[in-house]
């Protein structure tokens, strides 16, 4: 059973199908229930009539034997005294359920109270009453050999003559099961129809409707076969649903396409910077064996110092791309930046600061890490001076680092954050450079909800701006 319906095509006909089929058996019976309480209204009418007809005739003194009675077959009638005896009926009634006495025959006709001699008729007029209420019961009657089903109207009648009677009359419900019996049969044939016909049109429906996503499917499973992320699925002329997963989809597969390459690029890069320091430090070991008088040590420690930090900044930005948090530690801009400052005993030009304390949530050890980034980059290019500055601007926490060197070109500034990437000038000055530093220190700036770019400092060189939210301005 799970395999017959474990198809969106399947679900969705045999979903629409049982929908469907609530809704007409719901109509069905509203119809028929209408239809029913319809007709059965129009044979309570046809009953009321009949039993008032009869009733005015009592109320006019007309003896028992003259009363006018309706054909039985259309309305059966029943007129009963106050002590449940039958004075009247109609003609061939035959057996009557559902009124106030099974009998069929009237018994003598008695003299009307205070009445004259023996066969005086009574002076017609009016002398008594109809009761507006009337009750209905359900009933059956046999007349002249046909048995049916009826509605009885029992109405009530005061003579001064004949004292309290009840009139019942019967109003067929031939035609009310009649009708219901046909619309039942119709709706028996036609419901079954029409769901079929709904089944085919959403089976068909959906299959049209599916078919891109088969498509989809089929170049999915293509794509994943010859690992060929440059691929795209088909997208279908429309605006739906199915368009915007097959965009989704190429657009997830362009990410994707660009990540594996960015890692591909990434290994070789990394593969790049590692050999040389390693070829450089395996020349000064060999030749350090074989001629010990020629060791360059302090080589041999500096390519030994620059894979270290290569390591590191590996193993970081590795880090990083798993979606390491930074943590959520305050931290003090304006004392961060002095401590900092007061370990670095290398730099080439002097810093100078403009701080104001501000604070900031994050991990000390990432953002130290983007600080001598931004100083070893300034350190590099200045040519007499390097500025930190600590600020605030709304609700972020600002630190500049600044230069008074040659700048970055407007076409670079975005380039330079990217990694493995130096400018020839960096090249030229720094050989040690693998030219992470930027890289980290914009994925740092990222992790921890901030941005890092790079402008023109007032001196002409490069200003770099780290924007970290600060927790401070947002309780403030």
């Amino acid at each position: 059973m799970s395999r017959l319906f474990g198809s969106v095509r399947a679900r969705a006909t045999l979903g629409a199908s049982l929908v469907v089929a609530l809704a007409l058996v719901a109509a069905g019976a509203a119809v028929l229930f209408s239809l029913r309480a319809n007709l059965t209204g129009q044979a309570d009418g046809r009953a009321n009539a009949a039993a008032r007809e009869v009733a005015s005739q009592l109320v006019a003194n007309r003896p028992y034997g003259d009363l006018d009675l309706p054909d039985g077959d259309e309305a059966p009638v029943q007129v009963v005294d106050e002590n449940g005896k039958l004075v009247a009926a109609s003609e061939d009634l035959e057996r009557i359920t559902g009124t106030g006495t099974d009998a069929v025959k009237p018994g003598p006709a008695a003299l009307p109270a205070g009445g004259g001699s023996h066969g005086e008729r009574p002076e017609p007029g009016e002398t008594g009453e109809i009761d507006d209420e009337v009750e209905y019961t359900d009933g059956s009657a046999t007349v002249d050999g046909e048995s049916g089903d009826y509605r009885f109207a029992a109405v009530e009648v005061s003579t001064e003559d004949k004292g309290d009677l009840t009139v019942y009359a019967g109003g067929s419900l031939a035609d009310e099961q009649s009708a219901v019996s046909t619309a039942l049969t119709s709706m028996l044939i036609g419901f079954p129809l029409l769901l079929g016909v709904v089944a085919g049109v959403t089976w068909l429906v959906t299959r049209r409707a599916l078919r891109p996503v088969a498509a989809i499917t089929a170049e999915m499973s293509a794509i994943t076969a010859s690992e060929d992320l440059a691929r795209r699925v088909p997208e279908p002329d429309t605006h739906d649903e199915i368009a915007r997963l097959a965009r989704t989809t190429n657009e997830t597969l362009t990410a994707l396409e660009t990540s594996v390459e960015r890692q591909r690029r990434f290994v070789a890069d990394a593969s790049h910077e590692l050999r040389s320091p390693i070829a450089s430090l395996r020349t000064q070991l060999e030749v350090g064996a074989a001629h010990p008088e020629l060791l360059d040590v302090d080589g041999a420690v500096e390519d030994t110092v620059r894979l270290q930090e290569l390591a590191a900044d590996l193993l970081l930005l590795a880090r990083l791309d798993a979606g390491e948090k930074p943590g959520g530690a305050r931290v003090d801009l304006a004392a961060f930046v002095r401590e900092e400052l007061s370990q670095r005993t290398r730099d080439r030009v002097d810093v100078h600061t403009d701080l104001k304390s501000v604070e900031v949530a994050g991990s000390r050890g990432q953002l130290a890490r983007v600080l001598g980034n931004l100083l070893n980059n300034a350190q590099r290019h200045a040519r007499s001076r390097v500025t930190v500055t600590t600020r605030t601007d709304g609700m972020w926490a600002v630190l500049e680092v600044s230069d008074d060197g040659s700048g970055v070109p407007p076409g670079e500034r975005e380039r330079i954050f990217e990694r493995f990437v130096r400018l020839d000038d960096a090249r030229t000055r720094d050989e040690g450079g693998a030219g992470l530093g930027l890289a980290i220190a914009r994925d740092v700036a990222a992790r921890h909800g901030g941005t890092l770019m790079v402008g023109e400092a007032p001196s002409g060189g490069a200003r770099f701006e780290l924007r970290l939210p600060s927790p401070q301005s947002s309780a403030d």
